[in-house]
């Protein structure tokens, strides 16, 4: 088998555990079947997920141990008992809402290990719970947030540089940011024509390889209002966004804009495109936490594996009540089985 076997279970990180995350495993797992969702092994924290069952009064959780070597052997477990790899964890508990950087290790662990597990083709896809950057950073974490990390994971497995696109999907809308976790004020610089060429090859690559798209239609928003009034109000549009736009046409792909970003999200715009190109974070996520802020997902695109998440993130403000929603990771599993199954590039190729 290989990885993104769409056969095999997925893997499912532990994420922040003082977050809503191991409670979202819980109820992911205890509503399997009325979700109708695919099998997946917990990467680490099986007791902090069954003790936060109990604390929410989820119910009871029949946790089997499972190991490398054997996570196929999950898909038939899951049945009835669920899937945890355990990883090494730190002595004393994980409490609800408060965070604590002694668990940074279990964190990035699993999300370690469903990378590589999902590489080594015993997994077929990566589904992460939110996790806490803030925590991860006081703790030596080095990366702007997950995007990144799972990219650098895949370059070093592929010796080479990946370039992970941050895609946010819901069933009407599909929305990708250029750039991603950066200050606003440095987004101008941070744009270049190369980028955003880059950024759209790996969108219509993906959505052609894993999504199922023929012919993919892309529009591309402006950076400035009005997608800068033919550069009166700055000049970014005309200097870096077009000629990206006019590049790709030129490469045969379907691809408009730069278009002002405040009318195209409404539900006739929405119609003419499969994915909308956004020049910044809030451009693109605005819209579709405003439209599917429930069932929306975090996908990764250009890495050699699947890996989706809740569009949402760790909650500590609900964590430990039992009032967090499944919907998104429910989505997210979904999503990540059907992208596993659906895929048509080879096992270790460059994405």
């Amino acid at each position: 088998m290989t990885a993104g076997d769409g056969s095999l279970p997925l893997a499912l990180t532990i994420g922040e555990p003082a977050g809503i995350g191991p409670e979202l495993a819980a109820m992911a797992f205890l509503r399997r079947e009325e979700l109708g969702l695919p099998p997946f092994v917990l990467i680490g924290g099986g007791e902090i997920v069954a003790e936060r069952a109990r604390a929410c009064r989820l119910g009871e959780l029949e946790l089997v141990r499972v190991e490398a070597g054997s996570l196929s052997a999950a898909a038939s477990l899951f049945q009835t008992s669920f899937p945890v790899l355990e990883l090494a964890s730190p002595s004393g508990p994980s409490i609800a809402g408060k965070t604590d950087t002694a668990q940074a290790g279990l964190v990035t662990g699993s999300i370690e290990a469903a990378v590589r597990l999902t590489l080594a083709g015993e997994l077929s896809g990566v589904v992460t719970n939110p996790i806490c950057k803030e925590t991860l950073y006081a703790a030596g974490f080095r990366y702007p947030g997950h995007t990144e990390y799972l990219g650098a994971l895949a370059s070093d497995h592929l010796g080479h540089a990946v370039h992970p696109v941050m895609m946010l999907a819901g069933a009407d809308l599909r929305v990708v940011p250029v750039t991603v976790h950066i200050p606003l004020n440095a987004v101008p610089d941070a744009l270049s024509t190369d980028l955003i060429v880059e950024t759209v090859e790996i969108v219509v690559r993906d959505l052609r390889s894993r999504f199922g798209v023929d012919a993919p239609r892309i529009a591309v928003a402006g950076l400035n209002p009005h997608a800068g009034e033919g550069g009166t109000i700055g000049r970014e549009d005309v200097e870096t966004v077009a000629p990206a736009i006019a590049q790709l046409q030129a490469k045969g792909f379907d691809v408009r804009g730069p278009l002002p970003a405040d009318t195209m999200f409404h539900a006739r715009a929405r119609s003419g495109y499969d994915a909308a190109v956004c020049m910044y974070h809030d451009q693109a996520l605005i819209p579709i936490k405003t439209i599917a802020f429930d069932t929306g997902v975090n996908v990764t695109l250009g890495l050699p594996f699947v890996r989706t998440s809740p569009d949402h993130g760790t909650a500590f403000d609900i964590a430990g009540t039992g009032k967090a929603n499944v919907a998104s990771l429910a989505e997210a599993l979904k999503m990540a089985a059907r992208l596993a199954t659906n895929q048509r590039i080879p096992a270790g190729a460059s994405a």
